[in-house]
């Protein structure tokens, strides 16, 4: 996630890849399938990784002259379980109608695979201070494999229901970057997009500390945030990840 430094027989491109661990936690409210209960999501780092099966985290950088490129790619398996009750009626897929009282128990396998691509130019360039605008879009796509146990007193009965759901956001936002020294240097990078035409709003902010190794290899240490406010056709997606990252780049 470090600004490119660029060996000084290439000054006009850079690219560069950054394999990245963040150490999340969850915020948020969801509902796990089409018009089902929302459920209220409060978890803490370690709490996320005893539900976490996989999880994988990779940003792209590019340049070419004062035209850029920006992406984040992030894909999360996680499984969980949920109770709650007693609920007024509602209805569940495969099931029918659970009459007022009853209560829910889940267990939601839930795959998030999120990407980010923006494009920009760079608007200030100095050996001091960097200011790039950008200009793109969010890819969401999210599955839940839930599986649902009703019961009403003595009563209870078992379904499992598959369902998957996606959108794209657009976004625009900033990137800045400060060489404090030959080696540190400070980097943030924020956005916001969404304005109805996907989730009603998201926005993310990255903050990092960088040391370069040598004219390939640098690290970040920082701090990530991803909010997304997605309320459309039933489906319910509330939630803010935040926590601390810790990156490796390596640049071409």
């Amino acid at each position: 996630m470090a600004e490119e430094h660029v060996p000084a027989e290439s000054p006009n491109w850079a690219l560069q890849v950054t394999p990245y661990m963040w150490a999340a936690g969850l915020d948020g409210h969801i509902s796990p399938f089409r018009r089902g209960p929302t459920i209220g999501v409060e978890k803490s780092f370690s709490d996320v990784m005893d539900d976490l099966n996989f999880g994988g985290f990779v940003n792209i950088w590019g340049r070419y002259d004062r035209f850029v490129l920006s992406g984040d790619i992030m894909y999360v398996d996680t499984t969980d379980s949920h109770s709650t009750g007693p609920l007024p009626a509602l209805t569940i897929p495969g099931v029918g109608t659970i009459p007022p009282g009853g209560n829910i128990d889940a267990k939601v396998d839930t795959k998030q695979f999120t990407a980010t691509l923006m494009g920009g130019y760079r608007v200030v360039d100095t050996p001091q201070f960097t200011l790039d605008a950008l200009g793109g879009g969010r890819f969401w796509h999210i599955s839940n494999d839930v599986t649902l146990t009703g019961s009403l007193g003595p009563v209870s009965g078992s379904v499992n229901h598959d369902e998957s759901f996606g959108w794209v956001d657009p976004l625009i936002g900033l990137r800045a970057f400060l060489p404090v020294t030959d080696k540190l240097s400070l980097q943030a990078q924020a956005d916001i997009g969404g304005f109805g035409a996907g989730s009603d709003l998201t926005w993310s902010a990255l903050a990092t500390v960088n040391y370069v190794f040598s004219d390939r290899l640098s690290a970040s240490v920082g701090y990530k945030v991803l909010d997304v406010d997605y309320d459309h056709n039933g489906h319910v997606f509330d939630t803010r990840l935040s926590g601390p990252i810790l990156g490796m780049t390596y640049r071409f």
